[in-house]
C-alpha cells in the first residue's frame, strides 16, 4: 500500500489486478473527518453518481449486473433512496469500488471513480490529488527501472552459478567446499569490476549492511550483468581463472567507459537518487 499527501491529508493507494484504487474515505476526511461514511453514502445517493458508476462498470466489468443497476438508477435521487458501498458492490457485482474492513479499511475506488468523488468533495482538492497521483506514478516508474536492473543482475548470477556447478565443482565435495568455490568465482567478478573482493569491501565498510553489489550504481549493475554472462561462457570454454580475471577486467574497463556516458543510464541513475 502506497500513500500520498494531498493538502495535508494522507491518502492511501492500493493495487488490485494491476489497477490503482484510491481511498475515498481518506478523501472524505478533507471535507469532514467525523462523517466520512455519511459523505460517501450521500454521494452514492446522487443520480449522476449512480449513472457514472454504472457506465464505468459496463465499460470495464464483464461481470457487472445491468438489471440490478437499472433498479438503483430508478431509485436514485428519491428522498427514500439510500445505498452503501458494500450494497452497491454485492448487488451489482461491481469492481470499481472496494470496501475494506479492519484497521487500514475504508472505501477504495478505482482512480477514475476516485477523481470523480474528489471533484464532488472539492474541485481544488481533485486537482491537487491528480497532481500528486501523477508524481507517485513517476516515482514508481523510476523505481521499476532500478528494480529491473537489479533483478537482471540476480538472474544472470543464476546463469553464472550454474556454469560453476557444471564445470568447476568436482563430485562429492562438502557444502562448505562448494560454497567456497562460488565465493571465489564471485570475487573474480568483484575484482574485475570493483577492484576488491567481497571480504575486502566488508572489512573497510563494517558500518554498512549488505554487500558490495548492494551499493553498486546502475552502470555497475549493467556491467556486472554482462560480466556474469561472459564469465559463464569462459568457464564453459575451460578458460583458467587467472586468464578469465584479466580478460573480464579489460572488458569491465571498456564497458564502464561507455556506460557512464550513456544518456539513458544517467536518467536511471538520477531517478534512483
Amino acid at each position: 500500500m502506497a500513500t500520498m499527501k494531498v493538502k495535508g491529508r494522507q491518502i492511501a493507494v492500493i493495487c488490485k489486478d494491476q489497477e490503482d484504487y484510491i481511498c475515498i474515505t481518506d478523501i472524505a476526511r478533507y471535507k469532514n473527518s467525523d462523517r466520512t461514511d455519511d459523505l460517501i453514502r450521500n454521494w452514492l445517493r446522487n443520480r449522476n453518481t449512480i449513472e457514472f458508476l454504472g457506465i464505468w462498470e459496463l465499460l470495464n466489468n464483464p461481470g457487472f449486473k445491468p438489471v440490478e443497476f437499472d433498479g438503483f438508477k430508478k431509485q436514485a435521487g428519491l428522498n427514500s433512496f439510500t445505498v452503501t458501498p458494500r450494497q452497491w458492490i454485492e448487488k451489482t457485482n461491481a469492481i470499481g469500488l472496494i470496501s475494506k474492513p479492519g484497521r487500514y479499511g475504508g472505501t477504495y475506488a478505482h482512480k477514475d471513480i476516485a477523481f470523480e468523488f474528489a471533484s464532488w468533495i472539492s474541485v481544488e482538492f481533485k486537482l491537487y490529488l491528480i497532481k500528486e497521483f501523477q508524481r507517485l506514478k513517476e516515482v514508481e516508474h523510476k523505481q521499476l527501472g532500478w528494480d529491473i536492473k537489479r533483478n537482471l543482475a540476480k538472474i544472470n548470477y543464476r546463469i553464472h552459478t550454474d556454469a560453476i556447478r557444471a564445470n568447476l565443482i568436482p563430485k562429492e565435495l562438502t557444502r562448505q567446499q562448494v560454497n567456497r568455490v562460488y565465493a571465489t568465482e564471485a570475487d573474480v567478478l568483484n575484482m574485475a569490476l570493483f577492484g576488491r573482493t567481497a571480504k575486502q569491501w566488508r572489512d573497510s565498510n563494517d558500518d554498512k549492511k549488505g554487500n558490495i553489489r548492494d551499493y553498486a550504481d546502475v552502470s555497475q549493475l549493467v556491467c556486472l550483468s554482462n560480466l556474469e554472462n561472459l564469465n559463464a561462457l569462459f568457464i564453459n570454454e575451460g578458460m583458467p581463472q587467472t586468464e578469465r580475471l584479466t580478460k573480464l577486467n579489460k572488458i569491465a574497463i571498456q564497458q564502464m567507459r561507455l556506460l557512464t556516458e550513456n544518456v539513458h543510464i544517467k536518467k536511471l541513475e538520477s531517478g534512483r537518487k
